[in-house]
Parts: C-alpha cells; structure tokens; sequence
C-alpha cells in the first residue's frame, strides 16, 4: 500500500461513440431490456392518468406482439453509476484477464456485499485465487492483521463518514505489509475523498451499487500486467446438434468483423476430421490448427504466421487437417494452451467448434467471451440448447448468457417450434432468426464464397453483419463520400 503519484484516475480515454453506437432496431433484432427499477415508481398511489393508460395499453400490446412481456421503467439517472458502466463496457470490448494465484481477503459490513464478494469468488476467472469472506468491515480487519501476515489484495468496506474512515485506514497501514494492494468500498460518492485514498496508497475505491462482476474487475484488473501478450476477444460458436449450419454462420461473422468493421480476426476450424472452412474460403493450406496442437509449446508468433492462410487483408484461417488418417487424441491442456496463444494474434478470434462433447470442448465453452448457441426449431435442437445453457449458467453466473441464433427458419412443409415458445423455454431472446434459404446459402457454399458475397443485400447478409456488430460492441466504420466537386477542386 504505497503512496501514488503522477496519475490522474479519471483520465478514461474512452469514446462513446465508437464503442457504444446504438444499433438501429428492426424486428428480427434483439429487443432492448430494460433494468429494474429497484426504488419502484413514487407515483404510484395516484389515480392512473387516461392518457398514461393508453400509452401502457399501447406498449403492453406491442410487447406481445414482439413476444415479449412489458418492461418496467428504467431507473433514475442518480441510481445509476456511469464510470462503473463504462469501465465495464470498454472492458467487455476486449479480453478479460483471470486473478492469478493470489489470496484475497474481503471484509464486508453490509450483508448483500459478502452475497457478491461470495458470488465474485466462484466467478471464472477467479478461480486461480484463494477468496476469503469475512464480516466486521475495516475495523475487523485492522484488529485482524495485528497478529498475522496480509495477504495480496485486501477489500475492506466501511459505513463510517471519511474522517473516521481515513483514520481506520491509517491504522491499517500501520499493519500491512509494503506489497499488499487495499482496495476500499465506500458508501461516500466523493471526489474528494477519492483523491486523498489515491493519495494515500489506495489501490481503487468502490461505491455502489456494487455487483460480483465489478468486484472480479476490480481485483483482475489490478493484477493485469501491462506487460502481457494482448488478448484478443474469443468467440465461440456451437451448435445444438448436427447440421444447425454454426460452422456457416462462424465462419460469415468472423468475415464480417474482418471486412465489414475492418478489425482484425482471426478464424480457427477445431473440427479436425470433417471441417469445413477451408471449403467455405477456398483455401487448401499446408498447415493449420493440427500442426499447431501437436506442438503447442513450440508455437510462438512466428510459427503462428507461417501456419495460418491469408483468406483477407484482415482476416486470417487456422484450418483443419479435414481427413481421417489420425485419430486426432488431443489433450485438452493441449487445446487450452493453443487458444489462448492464438488470443494474442488479433483482437477478435472465432472458434468453429464441432458438434462433439469431451473435456477440451466443455473448457473452450466456459472460457470463452461470447458463447453462440446455433439451433433449428425442432424438438432435438430445443433439448440439446437448453442443456448447453443450464450448463453455462451454472459455470458463468456473472457472465451474460449465450447469444441464442435460430437457423432455417421456415422450411417448407416442415413443423417447427415457433421462435417465441423456443426462446421462452430457453429464457433467452433470440439474438438473431435466419430464414431458410437453400439456393443462397447452396451458392455460397458451392463457390467458396460468403453470403455478404453472394447476396449483399439479402436479409440473411444484414443478419449476419447485425450479429457480428453485436458481438464485436461496434459499428461499422464510415464511409466518406467524394463528390465530383471535390474530385475537381482537389489540390494537386
């Protein structure tokens, strides 16, 4: 807990606008929730006012028709904490670092924080720490330690006013060993105080409202080495059953990112015996994502260039081998180890991931960033959904669930469960819903082609280029347009 200097904390370097643009709604789009209201409406013993019924009328009755039920009203803007939901947003953007091998102790005083520090230490990415959750706030804490080491990092909550606050801290640095990080949560929204904790060795100060999410951040973020290989966002796409079309829909969202947003990505087929991404891109290479696995701990940014196909000025392939001469028994360490050094190669890297279960596929699901569950409206694709996300949503409970895409929607002649009833079993919003287009999507496969290439301005395209500015959390860049003025005025 050392004295800092020379920086000031609420330098964010953060733009709005190209982060969080607000995509343009359209009826196959995910509607917008809305957050609860936790302070519920002041208004509400009044008599209701007939225009105001009208209005919910009007809502309510859109709402079903979208399939959804009626949102409650947002909360008001002093509920809310705006640094908090901007750190967490541009966080959200990249890939997220885990707390290394550390201890943690967390002294709470009111009762719903020890409910998310205790929610926070089961989160993925702390799973390499050692939490520890007690109560009794900053006072237990500095009567703790006068007899025992401190650990790394130490949270410590207190409801006293800032002079007794500061006071309490003082005494806790008396006790704390040079090395250990504190970081204070507060229930003074003060810049003041901030400035003098910063002054005075403070790692951060938190105020609510607080979630587990914000405590993992929190403490991951002040582990995270600045001199560390970058990580990209890692994408992952599974399909509900065989012939769901994920390995189609991976492989057109991973070239939009590429082409569309102009970011770079990169595309790793882990169907070895029977993938398909080298067919959709036309592209044969030599090497590819086996060569990789087979000798994971030689594989350095060199040797990761040389084995990957340059399918665009953007977007590059780790393809599979696609035959049956080896039985490919990989370990999962193995798989673990050659992912997260493909991170490091671009911002975004989408996995193609075969419709199998082992234990390297059931690591990749719940370590993943974003997680895409790809079904058709049947029966078989309904059960198998709903067991893929039960599964994450015990593993991930801090995460935001699986982004749900309804494919073939609308064969002819064939039954199907309609997309709400889909979506209401599975609790989750579809976040997109494809049409069944053969002849389209048959072109594409056939020419090894994308359907942004085949048909650009068809729905399935924009579809595809939606999900992937919903994955990516950015719009598409903008594109100038000359005029023959311009052109003729030009400065030579």
């Amino acid at each position: 807990m050392k004295p800092q200097q020379g920086h000031d904390p609420f330098d964010l370097d953060f733009d709005a606008d190209d982060e969080f643009a607000a995509p343009q709604d359209e009826s196959w789009r995910e509607p917008p929730a809305a957050a609860a209201d936790p302070f519920g409406d002041p208004f509400a013993d009044l008599p209701p006012v007939r225009e105001t019924v009208r209005a919910e009328a009007r809502l309510d009755a859109e709402a079903d028709d979208l399939g959804v039920s009626a949102l409650p009203p947002p909360p008001p803007p002093a509920a809310a904490n705006p640094v908090h939901d901007m750190l967490a947003g541009a966080e959200a953007a990249f890939g997220e670092a885990s707390l290394p091998r550390i201890t943690v102790h967390i002294y709470c005083v009111n009762p719903q924080t020890a409910e998310f520090a205790e929610a926070a230490a089961a989160d993925r990415r702390m799973e390499r720490g050692v939490v520890v959750t007690r109560m009794g706030g900053l006072a237990a804490a500095v009567e703790a330690y006068q007899n025992q080491a401190t650990p790394s990092l130490v949270m410590v909550e207190s409801a006293d006013p800032p002079p007794v606050l500061l006071g309490q801290l003082d005494r806790l640095a008396e006790v704390c060993d040079p090395g250990t990080k504190v970081v204070v949560i507060g229930s003074a929204n003060d810049i003041a105080l901030y400035r003098e904790l910063m002054r005075r060795g403070v790692s951060e100060y938190l105020v609510p409202p607080l979630s587990p999410l914000l405590l993992v951040r929190t403490a991951t973020g002040l582990y995270a080495d600045p001199s560390a290989p970058f990580l990209g966002r890692q994408i992952a796409f599974c399909g509900a059953k065989g012939g769901a079309g994920a390995s189609t829909i991976a492989h057109n969202v991973a070239h939009s990112i590429s082409e569309r947003l102009q970011t770079g990505a990169v595309l790793v087929d882990l169907d070895l015996p029977f993938g398909t991404a080298g067919l959709d891109f036309n592209q044969d290479p030599l090497q590819g994502v086996a060569d990789a696995l087979g000798q994971p701990d030689r594989l350095d940014p060199v040797l990761m260039d040389r084995m990957m196909a340059r399918c665009t000025e953007r977007l590059s392939l780790f393809a599979a081998p696609a035959t049956l001469d080896a039985d490919w028994d990989i370990s999962a360490e193995a798989f673990e180890e050659v992912t997260q050094k493909i991170r490091g190669a671009a911002p975004f890297v989408v996995l193609d991931l075969p419709h199998v279960w082992s234990a390297w596929k059931r690591k990749i699901l719940l370590s993943s960033d974003d997680l895409v569950i790809v079904a058709t409206p049947d029966l078989a694709s309904l059960r198998n959904a709903k067991n893929i996300v039960d599964l994450v949503r015990r593993a991930r409970p801090n995460d935001a669930p699986p982004r749900l895409v309804l494919n073939q929607v609308g064969v002819p002649g064939r039954p199907e469960i309609p997309v709400k009833d889909f979506g209401e079993a599975l609790d989750l919003t579809p976040a997109l819903c494809l049409p069944f287009e053969p002849k389209l999507f048959g072109q594409a496969a056939n020419n090894g082609q994308m359907i942004s290439e085949v048909g650009p301005k068809s729905r399935s395209a924009e579809g595809l280029d939606h999900l992937a500015q919903q994955i990516a959390r950015r719009e598409p860049p903008q594109v100038q347009k000359t005029s023959l003025l311009s052109s003729l005025f030009k400065k030579k």
